[in-house]
C-alpha cells in the first residue's frame, strides 16, 4: 500500500475570518488558587450553571460593593 500523504490530497481550506462581538470581554487576569480553591469554584459553576469566569466576576463584584460600603475606595 503506497504512503499517501492527506495533508497535501486536500483543496487548501479557505480561511474564515472570525467575526468580533462588539461586547465580548477582551482583558485577561491570571490567577493562582489552591487545588482545594479549585474543587470548590468547581462544584459552585456546577450547581449554578455558571462557569468560573462569571464566578469570578461576581465575587469582584461583590468585594468592590463591599469596599465602597466601608468607604475604602474614593
Amino acid at each position: 500500500m503506497p504512503y499517501f500523504n492527506k495533508e497535501f490530497s486536500r483543496k487548501p481550506r479557505k480561511i474564515v475570518k472570525r467575526r468580533r462581538d462588539e461586547h465580548a470581554l477582551k482583558n485577561v487576569v491570571s490567577l493562582r488558587i489552591s487545588d482545594e480553591e479549585m474543587v470548590t469554584l468547581e462544584k459552585i459553576s456546577r450547581k449554578s450553571a455558571k462557569s468560573i469566569s462569571e464566578i469570578m466576576r461576581e465575587a469582584y463584584k461583590c468585594w468592590q460593593a463591599n469596599r465602597q460600603r466601608l468607604c475604602l475606595d474614593i
